[in-house]
C-alpha cells in the first residue's frame, strides 16, 4: 500500500536528524519546509556563535517553529566549545562544590549563550546518578553519586537553562549511572536494587517543570525484563507517563546506537521507539544525511499503515513537539549578556579542587619550566575525540619553558616511560591521568613513574579513587580546560 504525503509528513513532525556540514544541505531545507520537527547539531556543524547564529537562523528561514537541539553538557561534552574546550566545568565538579546557586547560575550563562546562537533544546543536565565508579560512559557527566545531591543540582541546572528559554533535556532515563556498559555498545542493565535511587532525580527534574526527558538505551528488569526502556511501553508511559506524571516531551537517545538498533534496525527502533511513547527520535550521531532520515521517516509511516502504531499516538507525539517549539518560541532568549570571558566557569572550576599533600617536602609551588605527562586514555563516543583537556597547555602558558608529552595505552611503553624519566630529571614533574581507576595500563604507568619520582605531583582529572598518589594530589573533578587552569594555577601558588 502507498503511503501518503499527510502520513509521511507526520512522520518527519516527529524527527530531529544530524547533517552533514556548517550550512543547511537543501535535502533538509526542503524536508524543514514540509514540517520536519528540526535537527540536532553536533560538533560538525559548528565553528563559533557567529556560524551557529546564521545556521539557525537559515533553518528557521525554512520552518520558523523548528526544534534546534544540541548536546552542551559544558565539561567533557561540549559542542558549542569543542574546538577550545569548555570554559565551564562539568556536571561532577558543581556536585563536589555543591552550590545550588552556582549551579543554577552557570546554567543560565549557559543557556543565554545556547539562545544566542538560536538553539533552543539543550539536551542536558545528566540527572543519572553514578553509582557504579567503573561507568564508561556517564561518570563526570553525572553531578555524583548520592541521589539526593544528584537531584538537586539537577533542579537547578533547569531552573537555569528554563530561564532563558532553552528547553532542558534531563537524561539518561530512567538512569544511566548504575551501569558498566556504554549503550553506544551494548545494552546496559539496570540493577533492580538501585532502581529508586536512580529515578529520584527525574522525579525532582518533573516537580521543576523540566520540559523534555531523554530515553536511555537501557534495560531495566524491575519495570521490563525484555525490552530497553527506549522501546519499552511499561518503562515510557507506564513508569514515565503515568506513575511520574510527565506531561513533556520524551526525546530518545541516538537512536542509531546498539543497544536499539541492532536487533531492530534505526527504521524499526524508531517506530516501536514512538510506539512505547517516544515523542522525538534523535538520530544522525554516527549517521548522517538525508537517507538515514528517510529511512526513518519511512519506516515509521509504514508502520502505521502496517499496524504496529497506531496513527493517534504518532499524532499525539507530534503534537507534543509542536508545542515544545511554541514554548521555545513564545520563551525567547533572555537578553542578558553572556559570560565570554568565561569567569563564573573558572570560579567554579577552582572551587572544585581537592588538594592532598602527601609530603612534607616543598613539593609546590613549581617556580620554574616543568615536565608535564598525561596519560590519555580512549574516550566514549559522547565525548568528542578533539576536544582539548589537559593541565599540561595551561601549565606552559603559567610556566614558559614547560615541557608537555601526552601518551595513548599503546605509546605508554616501559621503554618510552624510562626515556621521559631521564628528560624529566632536574624539572619538576606533573603527571595528568583520567580515571586511572577503570585503564590499567595507566595505573602501571603511574606506578613506574612515581618509583622513580615520588616527588611528583599527580593531577586525576577524571574520578579520583584514590588520593594517596603523588608527593600532591590534586582531583579536578573534570578535564575540560578550566580545570585544568585551575589545577594549574595549584600548582603554581597562584590560586
Amino acid at each position: 500500500m502507498p503511503t501518503s504525503g499527510d502520513l509521511l509528513r507526520l512522520a518527519d513532525a516527529v524527527l530531529l536528524p544530524g547533517f552533514e556540514g556548517t550550512t543547511p544541505p537543501d535535502w533538509l531545507r526542503r524536508r524543514l519546509g514540509d514540517g520536519l520537527a528540526g535537527v540536532v547539531l553536533f560538533s560538525r556543524n559548528i565553528t563559533g556563535p557567529a556560524q551557529v547564529a546564521d545556521l539557525t537562523a537559515a533553518l528557521r528561514a525554512e520552518n520558523p517553529g523548528a526544534l534546534v537541539g544540541t548536546d552542551e553538557e559544558t565539561g567533557e561534552v561540549t559542542r558549542l566549545e569543542v574546538a577550545t574546550g569548555s570554559s565551564r566545568p562539568g556536571g561532577h565538579a558543581l556536585g563536589v562544590v555543591d552550590d545550588v546557586a552556582l549551579t543554577e547560575a552557570l546554567a543560565r550563562d549557559l543557556g543565554d549563550e545556547l539562545a544566542a546562537a538560536g538553539i533552543t533544546i539543550d539536551f542536558a543536565p545528566s540527572a543519572d546518578v553514578n553509582s557504579n565508579p567503573d561507568n564508561p560512559v556517564i561518570g563526570l557527566r553525572a553531578f555524583g553519586a548520592d541521589p539526593v545531591l544528584v537531584a538537586r543540582h539537577t533542579r537547578a541546572f533547569v531552573r537555569g537553562l528554563q530561564s532563558a528559554g532553552v528547553a532542558a533535556c534531563a537524561k539518561h532515563f530512567p538512569g544511566h549511572g548504575d551501569t558498566s556498559v556504554d549503550s553506544h555498545h551494548g545494552v546496559p542493565v539496570v540493577s533492580t536494587g538501585g532502581i529508586e535511587d536512580a529515578l529520584h532525580p527525574f522525579r525532582e527534574a518533573i516537580r521543576e517543570g523540566v520540559r523534555a526527558i531523554m530515553t536511555g538505551h537501557l534495560l531495566v528488569p524491575a519495570y521490563d525484563a525484555g525490552l530497553p526502556a527506549t522501546l519499552s511501553p511499561k518503562v515510557l508511559t507506564g513508569l514515565l507517563r503515568e506513575e511520574l506524571g510527565f506531561d513533556g516531551v520524551i526525546v530518545t537517545d541516538g537512536i542509531e546506537m546498539a543497544a536499539v538498533s541492532g536487533r531492530h534496525g534505526i527504521g524499526g527502533a524508531s517506530a516501536r521507539a514512538i510506539a512505547a511513547g517516544a515523542d522525538a527520535i534523535c538520530v544522525g550521531g554516527e549517521r548522517a544525511g538525508e537517507a538515514t532520515a528517510t529511512e526513518v521517516r519511512d519506516a515509521i509511516a509504514a508502520a502505521v499503515t502496517q499496524g504496529l502504531l497506531p496513527e493517534e499516538r504518532l499524532a499525539d507525539a507530534a503534537r507534543r513537539v509542536r508545542e515544545l517549539a511554541a514554548w521555545t518560541t513564545s520563551s525567547g532568549g533572555s537578553g542578558r549578556v553572556v559570560d565570554r570571558d568565561g569567569r563564573l566557569g573558572l570560579a567554579a572550576a577552582r572551587r572544585a579542587i581537592r588538594v592532598t599533600r602527601r609530603s612534607t617536602a616543598a613539593v609546590l609551588p613549581f617556580t620554574g619550566p616543568a615536565r608535564v605527562i598525561e596519560l590519555a586514555p580512549e574516550m566514549n563516543l559522547a565525548i568528542d575525540g578533539r576536544t582539548p583537556w589537559g593541565v599540561g597547555e595551561p601549565l606552559r602558558r603559567l610556566l614558559p619553558g614547560t615541557h608537555v608529552t601526552r601518551l595513548t595505552a599503546g605509546q605508554a611503553t616501559g621503554a618510552e616511560i624510562e626515556r621521559l624519566i631521564g628528560e624529566a630529571a632536574g624539572r619538576p614533574l606533573a603527571i595528568a591521568v583520567r580515571d586511572a581507576h577503570r585503564h590499567s595500563w595507566q595505573a602501571e604507568a603511574l606506578r613506574h613513574l612515581l618509583s622513580a619520582r615520588p616527588d611528583a605531583v599527580v593531577v586525576e582529572m577524571g574520578l579520583p579513587e584514590r588520593s594517596d598518589l603523588g608527593a600532591v594530589h590534586i582531583a579536578t573533578y573534570g578535564s575540560a580546560p578550566v580545570c585544568g587552569l585551575a589545577a594549574a594555577e595549584v600548582i603554581t601558588g597562584s590560586l
